[in-house]
């Protein structure tokens, strides 16, 4: 079946993750998504990862994690040349997605309203750690600046620990993903209208809109989020208990959930308990609570616990490293990881995972390994109309 996006040409200016990240989720479904490089260094993940061999390379892990299933050319945005060249991409496009500080496109001549004179309907989104706008707009960003100032670090961890980073990129994350929905939901409405748009991405805002509770119980209860660790401020007990073996997550929010776990760890009196007996008094008494329970989880290991508190109703599951989950059934059932047996530049597999959503009528996937550096630059440039002459000589001036 045809994947949603498929037709659709995306140029790609993205570096490292936010950028890469969002055009990596519209390749999966089916957009042509090309990336723009820089002669002779490409995106800057291209040298990121735990292998400095694949670094060396221009294939780390940083960059086959999210660049799968696009094409890469690399042009010399500052020759005049390029730019004549990369107009030329852009008349063929549907949107343009880039991640340069604000300001940048526009003083090399090619931003929005430049671009949007060569092609109308173009989507156009820039995303970037603070917007295009703001008292912050011109400051640079990374990740750990914006978990600091979003607020995320200051929830993270415990009383003791906090303010902690969450160990993976969230903020990089959360800001592609947003993009990517933004992305499409302006092609969605060009299709209807056939409107271009203008997409302005702040990674702050992103974050700041993913955190839920923790931004909502402030600005409507007045209530100061607070770092918890591993409990949950909304019931008790629900966090992540010490078992026989391993650690296990237990989520028993409702009242008949505490009443199920407490009979299967065989503690049934706990529910008469003064200090257990309604949420509340769960919540006022959690440390108490967590001892007790502990103490019964004690005879097991987490992954029987687990199977026992589920098939009852009671949410429950081990702590798991990468590794671990990676191998779990359900995700090798689910088919979540996309293994590419040759890849150019790299010696070994290469595997990556798939969008985090299924589709009947044919799922997203990446079709193609991640690119070499430059090595879709002739073919494209052929696709545009240029002769093997003219793309030697761009070579020869430096453009590409």
């Amino acid at each position: 079946m045809t994947l949603p996006l498929a037709d659709l040409r995306i140029l790609d200016m993205t570096n490292v993750l936010a950028g890469p990240f969002c055009c990596y989720q519209l390749a999966q479904l089916g957009a042509d998504v090309i990336k723009v490089e820089t002669p002779g260094t490409g995106d800057l993940a291209r040298q990121l990862g735990a292998d400095p061999e694949l670094n060396k390379r221009l294939m780390g892990a940083s960059f086959l994690a999210q660049n799968a299933g696009k094409r890469s050319v690399t042009i010399n945005l500052k020759s005049p040349a390029g730019k004549a060249v990369f107009l030329r991409l852009v008349a063929s496009a549907d949107a343009v997605i880039e991640n340069f500080r604000p300001g940048v496109m526009d003083r090399l001549g090619l931003g929005y309203e430049a671009l949007k004179a060569v092609k109308p309907d173009l989507v156009y989104c820039a995303i970037s750690g603070f917007g295009q706008d703001g008292p912050l707009k011109d400051n640079p960003a990374y990740d750990q600046i914006v978990q600091g100032l979003s607020g995320v670090m200051s929830v993270t961890g415990d009383k003791a620990s906090a303010p902690l980073r969450v160990g993976y990129p969230v903020a990089d994350t959360f800001g592609g993903i947003t993009a990517a929905f933004a992305v499409a939901a302006a092609l969605f409405r060009r299709e209807r209208d056939g409107a271009g748009e203008k997409i302005d991405v702040s990674m702050l805002e992103a974050t700041l809109v993913s955190m839920g509770w923790a931004v909502s119980n402030w600005l409507i209860a007045g209530v100061r989020p607070e770092p918890m660790g591993n409990e949950n401020m909304t019931a008790s007990p629900s966090g992540t208990f010490r078992t026989g073996d391993g650690l296990l997550n237990i989520a028993a929010n409702k009242q008949e959930q505490f009443v199920t776990l407490c009979r299967l760890i065989g503690r049934p009196e706990l529910t008469g308990d003064a200090r257990f007996a309604q949420r509340e008094d769960r919540k006022r008494h959690r440390a108490a609570l967590t001892l007790e329970i502990e103490a019964a989880l004690a005879t097991r290991p987490a992954a029987e616990w687990a199977a026992l508190m589920n098939k009852q109703g009671v949410p429950a599951g081990e702590v798991l490293s990468v590794p671990e989950v990676l191998e779990h059934p359900q995700v090798e059932a689910r088919g979540l990881i996309k293994h590419f047996p040759d890849a150019p530049g790299v010696d070994r597999k290469v595997s990556v995972v798939r969008a985090g959503f299924r589709l009947a009528s044919g799922d997203p996937q990446p079709l193609t390994p991640p690119p070499a550096l430059g090595a879709d630059t002739a073919a494209i440039f052929a696709e545009l109309g240029y002769a093997p002459a003219d793309i030697d000589q761009l070579r020869a001036d430096g453009a590409i």
